[in-house]
């Protein structure tokens, strides 16, 4: 077993970053997985943890967080009128389709590939959060029919393979069609909630080996990581919805599309083995 110390030291850090990835997930839409994925790894990579399938437990786990983050955050929105359910009601089962068969992917490969995967995958969503423009359109309202069955899948998939709830795709997705921010945000909550139940379910019935496997890991959900940071997540997250009622978050989105674009390198860094 790790020192205590150093058990201790990680505790701490896990409640920090479950405190962030909570505001995070309440005021940017972004999803609290985008900063749990690559903290965890680093966190059991610490602990001495590894082996082939160490990402599976990142995304698991930080998948396993989100249902509860993204129940809290679509509530505390729905309080203020601003989730939009037609959208949520018409693009939920195909997102749901769609992460599905992310874990089915994810399930077959290495922990090396599923990072490079999150790496590319974060640094374009790092990318359009930095230069991204309010004004830019695709169209003047959500795809639907045949374009809705094709995206919506899509958007979970990817999703799961980067172990992350629906606001890092849903949000640019749903303001590049013309839906108000405030609204895309909240709406973007229910779509984690698509995401993540039936891929936790998928991932509950993994099976993980042995080596490097983290303590009290059930299927490829680490049981203490998910409760550690539940613990503040489930406090910060209606904290960061009434903030992104209260406040222009853009400013803090550019900082953070840079901050992101850079653990993204780091990923990508580690994934080639520099």
């Amino acid at each position: 077993m790790p020192d205590p110390s150093l058990l201790m030291a990680m505790t701490v850090m896990l409640l920090a970053i479950g405190a962030f990835a909570g505001v995070l997930a309440g005021l940017l839409g972004v999803g609290g997985g985008i900063i749990l994925v690559p903290a965890f790894f680093y966190a059991f990579t610490t602990l001495g943890y590894g082996g082939p399938q160490l990402m599976q437990v990142c995304l698991a786990t930080s998948l396993a967080t989100i249902i509860v983050t993204s129940v809290r955050s679509v509530l505390a929105h729905h309080r203020r009128g601003a989730v939009d359910w037609d959208i949520l009601r018409r693009w939920a089962p195909g997102i749901a389709l769609g992460a599905v068969l992310g874990v089915v992917v994810a399930a077959g490969l290495r922990s090396a590939t599923l990072q490079g995967i999150f790496g590319i995958l974060a640094f374009a969503v790092g990318i359009y959060m930095t230069f991204g423009r309010a004004h830019w359109r695709l169209g003047a309202a959500m795809p639907g029919g045949w374009r809705r069955a094709l995206v919506s899948p899509i958007v979970g998939f990817l999703s799961v393979l980067m172990g992350i709830g629906g606001g890092s795709f849903g949000v640019p997705l749903m303001s590049l069609h013309a839906v108000p921010i405030h609204r895309a945000v909240a709406t973007a909550a229910g779509f984690g909630a698509a995401i993540a139940v039936p891929s936790v379910i998928g991932f509950l019935m993994l099976n993980v080996g042995a080596e490097g496997r983290p303590p009290f890991t059930l299927g490829a959900v680490n049981g203490p990581a998910f409760l550690i940071v539940i613990a503040m997540t489930l406090i910060t997250a209606p904290l960061g919805a009434r903030l992104a009622h209260a406040m222009d978050p853009k400013p803090l989105k550019r900082v953070f599309g840079v901050f992101l674009t850079l653990i993204a390198l780091n990923m990508l860094r580690k994934a080639v083995g520099w």
